[in-house]
């Protein structure tokens, strides 16, 4: 059973970083998700995923997001969240939290397993550790 925490104004905040970084660099069909990841030091690295007209070179933003953390020398993560931008066709005005996607799951696990994810679930947005979100995850020696 996935064991769910409320949110608190650190989480909420990081879901604001996100929306900014999409909503600042939205284009159709090349950016419509931001991501933002709060380290362990309370650093918070945001960016927005990368399309590509092949889809398997598409790069999601909590993989970019988790990425330009390393880059800065930040390898503690503590909470995570993406976000969707509506397309101008939409009749939404407001982006809205998403799940990570599997791919994403597993490199979230794979960089922090303490690591937790902010995700709607059942109506309302919660936060939950990503390891809820990944039953039975595949051992490796590198662990």
């Amino acid at each position: 059973m996935l064991e769910v925490r409320p949110l608190d104004d650190r989480d909420f905040e990081l879901i604001r970083e996100a929306e900014k970084v999409i909503e600042k660099n939205y284009k159709y069909g090349r950016h419509h998700i931001g991501s933002a990841v709060r380290t362990a030091s309370g650093n918070i690295f945001s960016a927005v995923h990368v399309e590509a007209n092949v889809g398997r070179i598409t790069v999601c933003g909590e993989a970019m997001a988790i990425g330009k953390s390393i880059s800065e020398g930040d390898h503690e993560f503590e909470t995570i969240v993406a976000v969707a931008h509506p397309h101008p066709d939409e009749d939404i005005e407001k982006c809205w939290v998403v799940a990570p996607c599997g791919m994403c799951r597993e490199l979230i696990s794979d960089y922090g397993k303490d690591t937790d994810v902010i995700i709607p679930y059942n109506g309302e947005l919660i936060k939950c550790n990503v390891m809820g979100l990944i039953p039975e995850k595949y051992k490796s020696d590198i662990e």
